[in-house]
């Protein structure tokens, strides 16, 4: 009863709408930008190139973009970007900008845009919970591939900018959680997760490193059995799922103790569910969980820029796709080493850099 009550509380928590509203959002806007890319991706060499110069374009920027909204809290990155978005996708279509690439660059930086102002609204209302973060983040995972199963049917664009066009009023209503007018110092301050004696740099390396080996495992499970699009679906319900139910585990049970058991449980089952459908899905559901944990490691030490700390998060997400678009390996025995190894090395950064979880009055801790 108490890990209920516990789970209860993290789900219905302060200003946890934020968090709701951001997947929602988040949703549509990748729905909309996974629509776009996988339309626009064509036979040759082409069809590398498009998806790699939007993971750089879209998520490298994302640390100047949260820089800027840092200083400037009042400015609605995630409006901005939303508009963006649908006059790119509109180009696409229309032909307005000239060519795919400069329509390319438009939707990548209303993307940065909408991400950025995501995570401004997320963190500054949590309160030091990640609960809120981590269900805005899920959100994408479910945008990613309904956007790529949208692509394969004859669906107009027209369509999808409308869906995309119905996330403003949330964007507006949600920016009312953001606090403009209190520093993000003061509305960070609950986020105390890192450990004191650890220095500051050291943890924004080895969180960002974190990241970017989990990114780069992603692409090292061992997936024998996903053969169909429902497979595809299931993998990335799981994915989301696993992201949101990181933070909520979390702000529940504790950060270290979240971090540490899920890394460490998901290997047996990645590796063991190569053909086993839903030991894989338990497998990748763990194995998303850390995700919020990250951020709230780095926003912990860098309390007065919660954008810019999102931004490495997003950049080092890309620096360990990027090795993927190069070479790999489809090698069971080979991503079995590598899952195995990354694996112990993100457990050894994490026993480093959190703190030793405190014992709190659950209901107390996530309404304060």
């Amino acid at each position: 009863m108490i890990a209920i009550t516990r789970i209860r509380y993290a789900l219905t928590g302060k200003n946890i709408g934020s968090g709701w509203m951001y997947f929602y959002i988040h949703f549509a806007m990748e729905v909309l930008c996974y629509f776009c890319i996988k339309q626009q991706t064509g036979p040759g060499s082409f069809l590398w190139l498009f998806p790699l110069a939007y993971d750089v374009l879209a998520f490298v920027p994302q640390a100047l973009v949260g820089y800027i909204n840092d200083r400037f809290p009042r400015f609605n990155a995630a409006l901005t970007g939303t508009i963006m978005m649908c006059l790119a996708a509109a180009s696409f279509r229309l032909g307005i900008l000239p060519g795919r690439y400069p329509a390319l660059v438009l939707l990548c930086a209303g993307n940065a845009l909408t991400h950025v102002g995501g995570a401004q609204v997320t963190i500054r209302s949590s309160r030091g919970r990640l609960s809120h973060s981590a269900i805005f983040v899920a959100g994408g995972a479910f945008g990613v591939i309904t956007g790529t199963m949208l692509a394969k049917t004859a669906l107009p664009y027209s369509v999808v900018i409308l869906f995309m066009l119905t996330a403003i009023p949330f964007i507006i209503i949600a920016e009312k959680y953001k606090e403009p007018d209190k520093s993000a110092a003061q509305l960070c301050s609950g986020f105390d997760y890192a450990r004191q004696d650890v220095p500051a740099a050291a943890v924004i390396a080895l969180s960002c490193m974190v990241v970017m080996l989990r990114s780069y495992m992603g692409f090292c499970l061992p997936l024998a059995w996903k053969t169909t699009s429902l497979h595809a679906v299931l993998l990335y319900a799981a994915m989301g799922t696993g992201k949101a139910a990181g933070g909520i585990l979390a702000d529940a049970f504790g950060v270290k103790k979240t971090a540490l058991i899920s890394a460490a449980a998901s290997l047996p089952f990645v590796l063991l569910g190569n053909k086993i459908m839903l030991v894989s899905l338990l497998g990748i559901m763990l194995f998303s969980m850390t995700m919020s944990v990250s951020l709230a490691l780095i926003v912990s030490v860098m309390k007065s820029a919660p954008g810019l700390s999102f931004g490495y998060t997003t950049t080092a997400l890309t620096l360990g796709v990027l090795p993927i678009f190069f070479f790999g390996s489809s090698s069971y025995a080979v991503n079995s080493v590598i899952l195995s190894v990354f694996t112990v090395v993100c457990l050894a950064a994490f026993a480093l850099i959190i703190r030793k979880d405190v014992k709190v009055n659950a209901q107390s801790q996530i309404y304060s």
